[in-house]
């Protein structure tokens, strides 16, 4: 019979649940009825709703319908005999290593994303019947692993998934949405715990995931999300770093999970095109790796509910007796072959070790314990984020005079940084619809083309002809125009400037440069710059003022009478200076009488 053990984070008890299982073809066609709770077991290629790629290997969308729940107490569940016998990866330390080799070169190096995941499945065999294996992984499991968000075993009648996995994806209670990004592995015993915190790539790692659930917040949430963090999640033999976000919602949580397929920490950012990366890498399914387990439920006055992990850390055992534990790097522009197919072997250790493993025997590093320098270090990762995500504020606090009332609309280059500038345009007082660069914009005072992966100048791309297109027109009509990062980059080429593509890739980099006389902290996800050799120049819509890297030229900013780009993000955690960009470069584009350009 269909069944599942359930122990969710600080609780002191196991859910057990059972009932039948069915399964569908999307998420909206999960059964959500009151009092009758569903878990849903969510392969990764259920992405494909979104529209975007993925290799279809055919594992299906299964739901437990849960007629019986009862708690036992943790004592039920003892560590249980296990064996595990043989095993390798089904790619090879070399082949991996050429893999990530590729994604840095032709993708990051490239600008097609600021980071990419890529996995790798460890494969052995268990004795004895494969439910009774799994009873006892679980076991061993609830004893020897700790800091789990969920630890659990779901057995659908057709699969087994136990596991331990440490990350909430996205829940919904009372209305609030929370997300929970970690990323960053340190394995206990391997140095000390302050080298890691202080790792500019763990670093830069984990802000870029955050950047990016937050633009899922921004989809899910009515205002976005609020950041609080970071904090330390400690495991039995890692150490991860993690924020917390939370926001108030009211979708249906069928169609929260929809707009929060999948975690940018097992897929990467922007999504969109990392699923055509990981699609074009990987070149075979990646099964129930990267999905979610998730818990529906809806309460006899109607209000919906929602708790779903993520699916790692967790092993799949076949029916005949075949254990599979898939497990992934994030490549980042800092990412070496070696250090990420150590990473992978880290991260297979952790559940290998607790299920008996002989290739992945326990160690006996304990936790380190994080004292003041350790704890300031983590503190530190926010000095230089930006406040509109951190702090609370009251309603209207930041509308800028010049922008109450007006309407805008941005076009989304296939990277949902502009649902995050969305609320922030909202905040300071305008009107905002996001379209797809496929889909005409309606009439705005102020259009805004917003960012995206991809080579600007190739003209065999057809977003790039479309997205050009539309600037140059915005240009001939004289109306208010924006452009953030490619939307910049085809400004400055109707402009007359020319592009470079930076010989190391601005992914994920925040920067002090100076905008228009003011120095602004300011985050960049790109591969490309415009070059200037002076700060101001005549163009066939009127002049142009260029804030510029004085070394080498590449353009931050620039501004005419009628139009205004930047090459950063204003809308990135990473840019603390964000939203003072916006309300010093906007209000003037919808004023009625355009002032003079100062000296720069």
């Amino acid at each position: 019979m269909p069944f599942a053990y359930l122990h969710r984070d600080g609780a002191d008890h196991v859910e057990v649940l059972t009932g039948d299982v069915i399964t569908v073809d999307a998420l909206a066609a999960i059964p959500l009825d009151p009092g009758r709770p569903v878990l849903a077991v969510v392969p990764y290629r259920q992405i494909a709703e979104r529209g975007f790629d993925c290799v279809d290997d055919g594992a299906p969308l299964e739901c437990l319908l849960i007629d019986s729940r009862e708690t036992r107490p943790l004592s039920d569940f003892p560590a249980g005999e296990l064996r595990v016998s043989g095993g390798r990866f089904d790619l090879s330390d070399d082949e991996y290593g050429r893999i990530v080799e590729d994604v840095l070169r032709d993708e990051i190096g490239h600008g097609e994303g600021a980071n990419f995941v890529i996995h790798r499945v460890f494969e052995a065999s268990v004795d004895g019947d494969p439910v009774d294996a799994a009873r006892a992984a679980f076991g061993r499991l609830l004893a020897q692993e700790q800091g789990t968000y969920w630890t659990f075993l779901v057995h659908t009648g057709t699969r087994t998934l136990v596991g331990a996995t440490p990350e909430r994806h996205v829940s919904v209670t009372d209305g609030i949405v929370m997300m929970n990004p970690i990323s960053g592995t340190f394995r206990h015993g391997s140095g000390p715990l302050l080298d890691f915190l202080r790792d500019p790539k763990e670093v830069e790692e984990l802000y870029m995931v955050l950047d990016e659930e937050l633009k899922m917040m921004a989809t899910v949430a009515e205002h976005g999300g609020q950041v609080a963090g970071p904090y330390l999640k400690q495991m039995a033999h890692l150490t991860h770093t993690e924020y917390l976000l939370a926001g108030r919602g009211s979708l249906d949580v069928r169609e929260v999970l929809r707009e929060t397929m999948f975690a940018p920490t097992v897929t990467g950012s922007p999504i969109e095109n990392a699923c055509r990366v990981i699609a074009r890498h990987e070149r075979r399914g990646r099964g129930y790796y990267a999905g979610v387990l998730a818990l529906l439920e809806v309460d006899d006055e109607g209000r919906q509910s929602l708790d779903a992990p993520i699916l790692i850390r967790t092993a799949e055992i076949t029916p005949d007796g075949t254990l599979r534990v898939p497990v992934g790097a994030t490549l980042v522009r800092h990412s070496t072959a070696a250090g990420e197919v150590a990473e992978t072997h880290t991260k297979a250790a952790g559940v290998l070790a607790a299920l008996g493993s002989a290739s992945f025997p326990v160690r006996d590093a304990t936790a380190p314990v994080a004292g003041e320098p350790e704890l300031a270090a983590l503190a530190a990762r926010n000095v230089d984020l930006a406040r509109f995500w951190l702090d609370s504020r009251a309603p209207g606090a930041l509308v800028a005079p010049g922008l109450a009332g007006r309407s805008a609309v941005i076009v989304d280059g296939e990277d949902t940084f502009t649902a995050m500038l969305a609320h922030q345009l909202k905040a300071l007082g305008l009107t905002v619809s996001v379209v797809p660069w496929s889909s005409p914009a309606p009439d705005a005072d102020l259009l805004v083309v917003g960012p995206g992966p991809g080579d600007p100048e190739d003209t065999g791309d057809p977003k790039m002809a479309v997205m050009r297109g539309i600037v140059r027109d915005r240009l001939a009509s004289g109306s208010p125009l924006f452009a953030v990062c490619l939307g910049q980059e085809m400004l400055a080429l109707e402009l007359g400037l020319s592009l470079i593509r930076r010989e190391s890739p601005y992914q994920g980099l925040a920067r002090d440069v100076d905008l228009f006389g003011s120095v602004r902290r300011v985050g960049f996800y790109s591969s490309f710059a415009a070059v200037s050799a002076a700060a101001a120049i005549d163009s066939a819509h009127g002049p142009v003022e260029i804030a510029r890297d004085p070394a080498d030229g590449a353009v931050h900013a620039l501004r005419g009478a009628s139009f205004a780009g930047v090459q950063f993000h204003p809308e990135s955690v990473l840019s603390r200076d964000g939203i003072d960009v916006l309300r010093e470069l906007l209000p003037p584009l919808l004023a009625e009488v355009v002032s003079p350009l100062t000296n720069g």
